[in-house]
């Protein structure tokens, strides 16, 4: 990845200068192009467009149905994992499926993290009327949820018909979607991924297991790796200060040439992270993402504040922002310096109006994905069409979402992931998934058995 390559320089730039030249450095950088549009998937020639459905023809299609299958498996208890207070104890999946009068069947996913049985319900009763007899080629102005519904279950609920309709055009095009979304300069097929995981340690038992999960993942090939901060301080006694050995321990194990990111799920306070900034630099950590809460008043200012405190380590965050607008801001105040939306909360259209953005102002975009196979599928083919790609996150927990509900799934060898050249999303459902995969009803954590109830 071209970003990989002005690493060394970084030291010597400011981070928002290191920032702008890794967004552009894959348009510059570019050489062998690819075939964009209707165009058959073995053609050359690349044109810039101004979106991503310019030039290509539309196709006389009707949506016939729209299908949502609720899906969950339960983790075995040594595969359940923590953060805060909280234990995941299953997995859940939300697939959209809607139909074409020409036999073309388009995939999606919407966050389970919306509630799925009310998801279920907006789409059977109010989304799939509004849609029949529609054509999925009219995918931005079918797809409102981002400006109609504020937050979730809303927004994310139109996300999984948004990729579902991208599927569909990119198949009835007989083009990838990543094609389709490279608007700026050709798509890359290979894409770096990093190891998302630090949620398999808690600090009443054995922290050392953080250590020994990043050694693992470097050891699979990854490159880099993303932690939380484990489970509850409080009941621990942890504080920053007893927190940064474990930094430190952490950057001697991996090596300075391992690319380490601090995720705090908006958990510490400004104060503390204030603390924690110096120690960031000094460890040489890629970046710091979504450090304090994004929202109530002066959740700006301080994200402002720990971005000046960081002169190289970079700011991320947005996983959870539903449209361009609610990020723009943040953008253009120097609030974050990556940025990170989901295609299962925004969409697909979205996401890339939303990297678009990013572009021109100079930042990375680095989607979050956190999900199973069928986010994944979307989100890699936006960081393969962005110009300002940076890499692409992986769950590291047991997840058979992943992988085992397609034919041939997507895989990460040697901390890299090579998508299909083939139209839509190209990856094929296994058949009976859903009977494979029983919905269990019921939030998909729990109060974690081991901590004190909370005062």
């Amino acid at each position: 990845m071209y970003i990989d390559l002005l690493k060394g320089e970084a030291a010597m730039m400011t981070r928002r200068q290191f920032a702008a030249a890794a967004a552009f450095a894959p348009v510059l950088a570019s050489g062998q192009v690819q075939a964009v549009g209707a165009q058959p998937a073995g053609t050359t020639g690349f044109r810039r467009r101004v979106h991503p459905l310019e030039g290509v023809a539309r196709q006389n299609l009707k949506i016939t149905d729209v299908r949502v299958t609720l899906m969950s498996y339960e983790l075995p208890p040594d595969k359940q994992w923590m953060v805060a207070r909280a234990v995941t104890w299953k997995t859940d999946a939300v697939l959209v499926e809607v139909f074409t009068d020409k036999g073309i069947v388009g995939i999606g996913e919407s966050s389970p993290y919306g509630g799925p049985p009310q998801m279920k319900k907006m789409i059977e009763e109010w989304i799939r009327p509004n849609l029949l007899g529609k054509n999925p080629f009219d995918v931005e102005q079918l797809t409102p949820g981002w400006s109609a519904q504020r937050g979730r279950p809303g927004a994310a609920t139109w996300a999984g018909i948004d990729m579902a309709l991208w599927d569909i055009i990119g198949k009835a095009t007989n083009t990838p979607v990543y094609r389709l979304l490279a608007t700026d300069a050709p798509p890359q097929r290979r894409i770096r991924m990093y190891a998302s995981g630090g949620v398999s340690y808690a600090w009443y038992k054995r922290p050392e297991d953080l250590i020994d999960e990043a050694v693992r993942h470097k050891e699979a090939g990854y490159t880099a790796f993303k932690f939380r901060i484990g489970t509850e301080w409080r009941n621990s006694g942890m504080t920053i200060q007893k927190y940064i050995p474990y930094l430190r321990k952490l950057r001697q194990a991996v090596g300075p040439d391992f690319d380490l990111i601090q995720e705090s799920n908006m958990r510490l306070t400004l104060e503390q992270c204030l603390e924690l900034c110096p120690v960031l630099e000094e460890l040489k950590f890629l970046w710091f993402e979504e450090p304090v809460s994004t929202s109530g008043e002066g959740a700006l200012e301080a994200y402002v504040k720990i971005n000046e405190a960081l002169p190289t380590v970079l700011v991320a965050g947005g996983e959870s922002r539903t449209n361009r607008f609610e990020f723009k801001e943040w953008i253009d105040r120097g609030a974050y310096d990556i940025v990170q939306p989901d295609s299962n909360v925004t969409g697909v259209t979205e996401a890339w109006h939303i990297a678009r953005i990013a572009a021109l102002s100079g930042k990375p975009c680095c989607h979050h994905n956190w999900h199973g196979g069928l986010t994944t599928m979307a989100n890699a083919a936006l960081v393969a069409a962005i110009p300002n790609r940076m890499m692409l996150e992986l769950n590291q927990t047991y997840n058979p979402f992943k992988e085992e509900i397609f034919k041939d799934p997507l895989v990460v060898k040697k901390g890299y992931m090579e998508l299909f050249d083939r139209p839509g999303f190209g990856v094929e459902l296994i058949p009976g998934i859903a009977k494979k995969f029983p919905y269990i009803e019921g939030r998909y954590d729990r109060p974690n058995p081991d901590l004190p109830p909370a005062p």
